[in-house]
């Protein structure tokens, strides 16, 4: 792991202050249904969402009868706009502002554009509009989606599996002893919290959600020397991984939320709880973000795990989610097989390696660039919204449709080893694809054990 995500793990901002429940006054004008169906037809008029991407996604949160969001809408969260977030320490070292109006421009929001902004606690939205009014959009109405909500004769559009993102807010519920109805099948619920480092020194006794038992990541990928003279963080043996979960109190009939500042790190166990077979896997969305915006209380307490002795299935019982280095050399040039490079554009054309403990520049020769992050290595913030949230299913669609990227084929994404690409198989996941897989030990074993590699733009 680099030290830049460990860095960024664990730093963190001040919590902001809860919201009040009280409804905002609004001095914008309030459209009907007939208005906001007429806009979503209107190439001139944008419709945005201001809840929280949790209920965007599919959960019926916040009172809510209905999770998802209304057809054709796009999203533009109030929490974007106050969320934690550190204007000079950060991956990609851009600010708040950087970040949002690259979203307003993405969104296609402008000010020849009629706006209309919708929420359900009669304060998001107009937060939004507030925001968007700073920025020289003029012509802002907002919108009851308890309206279109409520009535069933009109659709709502969720992700095919939204549940595998868990909001902080079901995640609080749980952990007070309060297991919403339908939440699962598992008799018991297991919390993890996924850091690099021991208890003290990774900042789990600092605070972690309540309940969350600590997961060291080096305990899933031990620093080991596999090339002579080189150390690597490559996946453990899959007997390894099954002690680590029977010994972290896991089996394979259980609910495991996976839970970390960095949803990356939570990512990436959550892939490996698939894999060895774990029936019900989720990840809590938007890192600690969401918590602490909620008003939440971290725990400091040391939660010791009850071990287990079977874990209940043979492993791996989900192979498909992870494909080794010979399955990926042997599908690399097959029609129906896409090898997902999701690194820095800098690291896919060998500029530089992203790793300070690693030398080798250059990609896999068949790997079709499929973005993560800007400018860092720890980073996937084209995959993610400020707050730490995924990013919708529809501008990730439009990345992948820019690079070529069939999601009709077994796509199998990687980086340099692993964490980025968990967290994007994780979202695709999400999306519904069911032909994608992590191709874990990435770049880094690619390179250092001396196969073919190529440097430079593609076609040049």
């Amino acid at each position: 792991m680099s030290s830049a995500l460990a860095i960024s793990m664990l730093s963190g901002c001040a919590k902001n202050e809860e919201k009040s429940d009280k409804k905002a006054e609004s001095k914008y004008e309030t459209v009907t249904t007939d208005d906001l169906k007429s806009a979503l037809k209107d190439e001139k008029a944008v419709v945005l969402d201001a809840r929280l991407n949790d209920a965007y996604n599919g959960w019926a949160i916040d009172g809510a009868k209905r999770g998802g969001h209304i057809p054709g809408a796009k999203d533009f969260s109030a929490s974007w706009i106050n969320c934690e977030y550190d204007d000079k320490e950060n991956l990609e070292g851009e600010t708040r502002e950087e970040v949002l109006k690259e979203a307003i421009e993405n969104k296609g929001i402008s000010a020849d554009k009629k706006v209309i902004v919708y929420d359900t606690n009669g304060k998001d939205a107009i937060e939004v509009a507030n925001y968007l009014t700073e920025k020289g959009i003029k012509n802002i109405y907002t919108y009851d989606a308890n309206e279109w909500i409520n009535d069933e004769s009109l659709d709502m559009e969720s992700y095919p599996n939204y549940k595998m993102l868990v909001p902080a807010s079901v995640v609080k519920e749980i952990t007070d002893g309060k297991v919403p109805e339908g939440f699962t099948k598992s008799k018991d619920i297991k919390i993890v919290d996924v850091r690099w480092g021991d208890n003290k020194e990774s900042g789990y006794l600092d605070g972690h959600v309540p309940k969350a038992v600590h997961i060291n990541t080096d305990s899933f990928e031990p620093p080991k020397e596999y090339v002579k003279g080189i150390e690597e963080w490559r996946l453990a043996d899959d007997q390894t991984l099954v002690k680590l979960l029977l010994d972290s109190g896991i089996k394979a009939g259980d609910c495991v939320i996976s839970t970390s500042p960095e949803p990356m790190a939570a990512s990436r166990f959550a892939v490996i709880c698939k894999y060895l077979g774990v029936e019900d896997v989720r990840v809590m969305s938007s890192g600690l973000v969401g918590w602490n915006q909620a008003g939440y209380e971290l725990s400091k307490e040391d939660i010791k795990p009850v071990a287990e002795k079977e874990f209940g299935v043979e492993v791996p019982a989900n192979p498909d989610w992870i494909d080794t280095i010979e399955e990926v050399k042997e599908q690399l040039n097959t029609p129906d097989y896409t090898l997902v490079d999701n690194r820095t554009k800098e690291e896919f054309i060998g500029k530089e390696t992203g790793y300070s403990y690693h030398k080798i520049a250059g990609r896999i020769e068949g790997a079709v660039f499929g973005y993560a992050g800007k400018k860092n290595s720890s980073s996937v913030s084209y995959y993610r919204n400020i707050d730490k949230s995924m990013r919708n299913a529809d501008e990730i669609k439009a990345m992948w449709d820019e690079c070529k990227i069939d999601t009709n084929k077994r796509l199998a994404f990687m980086c340099g080893s692993g964490w980025r690409a968990a967290e994007i198989l994780w979202y695709s996941k999400v999306m519904g694809l069911d032909k994608t897989t992590l191709y874990s030990d990435g770049w880094i074993r690619w390179s250092n054990e001396g196969n073919p590699y190529v440097t430079g733009e593609p076609g040049k």
